[in-house]
């Protein structure tokens, strides 16, 4: 089972252009969609619809209309009672496929939230096999407060505590890697950057990015998946670095795509395949969700059958 925490859940609302966005004028869109999402909750969708057991821990009030979409995804969830509502999300994109989002920061979340959430999260994590902390966290919120999960989680489960994956940026992730030495995180190539504090040589990125987390890898973390868009992405691990580029697509909403890589690359962990097929599975997943409007997650059936080609680094 794949357990996900969404602190910072939203509605994404996506709506479509006919044609490129033009600031200041007024356009007709062809289309609009809602769907329930966060970062963890997308994951937990990719999950849900491989046929693996999942929930998705995240604060939800009683009269949050954000209910019936989570309802309307099936997902199994695990809600810790607040008095804030969901935030909204605003995703435009144009027929070329290009995006432009908008992010409300959501209201803010009390200190007796974030221990209800913790606990939550330990009691939920029982028999779990990956435990994944996805997204940005609130204002109120401690940039600890990701690493004091990991730390709760393995305090009460000792060696039966789930693997854990973390999909953050910032000084959540930087205290993460300073601090909870966990599984796996996800970083894009810019976010990777932000953490090691310098540039990534964009000439050689697959080689560029392979090296600045071979910088953290394994001594602060046991793996990197770092994506890099229409780049494809780059897996190191304690055994070593693989690259693979993402097939070409018709690029219709880049929304949500980066949670599927995650999901597609714990599906195949869990799965018991080699570091290659799991970085493969992860570039199928998260071209494929590039593929699909708004956060609509991808399926089975959604995934390309085009040879990726692994290459080791």
């Amino acid at each position: 089972m794949i357990v996900t925490l969404t602190v910072n859940p939203a509605l994404d609302r996506t709506i479509t252009l006919r044609d490129a966005l033009r600031p200041g004028e007024v356009q007709t869109a062809s289309s609009a969609r809602e769907d329930a999402g966060g970062k963890g909750i997308n994951v937990s969708r990719v999950v849900s619809a491989a046929g693996v057991r999942t929930r998705a821990v995240l604060p939800l009030a009683a009269d949050d209309p954000f209910r019936a979409t989570l309802n309307a995804a099936g997902l199994a969830v695990r809600p810790v009672p607040v008095e804030r509502l969901a935030r909204t999300n605003l995703a435009i994109t144009d027929p070329a496929g290009v995006t432009t989002k908008l992010n409300l920061p959501g209201a803010p979340l009390t200190v007796a939230d974030a221990d209800a959430m913790l606990s939550a999260v330990v009691e939920t994590s029982a028999d779990a096999d990956w435990l994944v902390l996805a997204g940005s966290l609130p204002d109120t919120l401690d940039d600890m407060f990701y690493a004091d999960v990991v730390r709760a989680v393995r305090d009460r489960w000792g060696t039966r505590a789930p693997k854990v994956a973390v999909d953050a940026s910032g000084p959540a992730l930087r205290n993460v890697v300073e601090h909870a030495a966990v599984d796996l995180i996800k970083p894009n190539d810019e976010e990777l950057a932000d953490l090691v504090g310098g540039p990534i040589d964009q000439n050689d990125l697959d080689g560029a990015v392979a090296a600045v987390a071979r910088g953290i890898v394994p001594g602060r973390v046991a793996a990197a998946l770092v994506t890099l868009g229409g780049a494809g992405a780059v897996l190191v691990t304690a055994d070593g670095a693989w690259c693979a580029a993402a097939p070409r697509i018709r690029v219709v909403s880049t929304v949500g795509a980066g949670d599927s890589s995650l999901a597609g690359y714990l599906l195949a962990d869990l799965a018991g395949e080699q570091p290659a097929d799991r970085l493969r599975s992860a570039i199928r997943y998260g071209a494929a969700a590039a593929s699909l409007p708004g956060t609509q997650v991808p399926s089975s059936a959604d995934l390309g059958d085009d040879d990726i080609i692994v290459r080791a680094l």
